[in-house]
């Protein structure tokens, strides 16, 4: 009877021990994720802004109604798209491609992570000022096609060109760290696999179809969701090209700079959390289309 209270004295003590370990965790996420979710639910059915929060009245489905007739969300959406549907393979593909040279036994090779790398960890603010001083009119990209006879553009400037150069922009900041997953995912590949499959006779295509692509499913899928978040997440580049403005013509507005504009600058908090849940909605379905293209279970 003794050794039962004890043993039950202990398992109290452990659990509050582990529930104390976990309340910061439970308390920070509950005050800076969940809280703030479920208060940005609320007012995306209400006429909210911070300026007079105590006119805010509720207006139902109206929010959403509204962006159906909103000209500015749907080329937003538009642009969000068109440049995730460019972005996502072509950095997938590239990053692949750059952890398949990084993995082979050419020399050097950790130099050349290191370098592929690099503009991962650079801030995308000071990777946009940079690529708006090599782009603009008088710039370094503008100086070496004269030299070839090419006219320049403003690139930033022009409707045709602003979206494309973000991309590029996004392409070169990001492909690394995908190349990085990719590589460990090459890593844990057995070696032994290859290996039998020489003795077979495979050459290097075939081994790259038959055995690398089917063993870096899991990491092909993990890269195309997050990969996929990402841009349609895209915000600071859009920003900083555009001076917050989305321009010119809208071209280089996305959905998320939308949504600063609609609820920090023109203070209709209500409209903006509406946007911010479909744009959530539209994320979701994606990503739940993906597992089920990719037949994945979740991890």
């Amino acid at each position: 009877m003794k050794a039962h209270s004890i043993s039950k004295k202990r398992y109290v003590n452990e659990a509050i021990s582990g529930y104390a370990f976990m309340m910061p965790f439970v308390v920070s996420i509950s005050v800076f994720i969940i809280g703030p979710l479920i208060y940005a639910f609320i007012i995306s059915f209400k006429d909210f802004s911070y300026l007079n929060p105590s006119l805010s009245h509720w207006v139902g489905f109206k929010n959403y109604i509204g962006l159906l007739n909103d000209q500015t969300f749907k080329r937003a959406l538009l642009n969000t798209t068109i440049y995730s549907l460019f972005v996502v393979p072509t950095q997938l593909f590239i990053a692949l491609v750059l952890a398949l040279v990084v993995d082979s036994d050419i020399k050097g090779k950790t130099f050349f992570r290191v370098a592929y790398y690099i503009p991962t960890v650079t801030s995308t603010v000071a990777v946009s000022v940079i690529f708006l001083y090599l782009f603009k009119a008088d710039g370094l990209v503008n100086t070496i096609l004269s030299k070839i006879g090419i006219h320049g553009q403003a690139w930033f400037n022009n409707v045709n060109f602003a979206l494309p150069s973000i991309m590029m922009m996004a392409i070169w900041s990001s492909v690394g760290n995908y190349m990085v997953i990719f590589l460990a995912g090459l890593q844990d590949i057995p070696a032994e696999l290859y290996e039998a499959a020489e003795v077979d006779g495979a050459n290097k295509f075939q081994r790259f179809i038959k055995i690398t692509l089917p063993l870096l499913r899991h990491v092909v899928f993990f890269n195309l969701v997050v990969s996929l978040i990402g841009t349609f997440q895209i915000f600071d580049q859009a920003y900083v090209v555009s001076g917050g403005s989305g321009g010119p013509l809208d071209a280089t507005m996305t959905v998320v700079l939308d949504i600063y504009k609609t609820g920090f600058k023109d203070f209709n908090m209500g409209y903006a959390s509406a946007m911010a849940f479909v744009l959530f909605l539209i994320i979701l379905i994606l990503t739940l289309l993906q597992r089920v293209l990719f037949k994945e279970e979740m991890y």
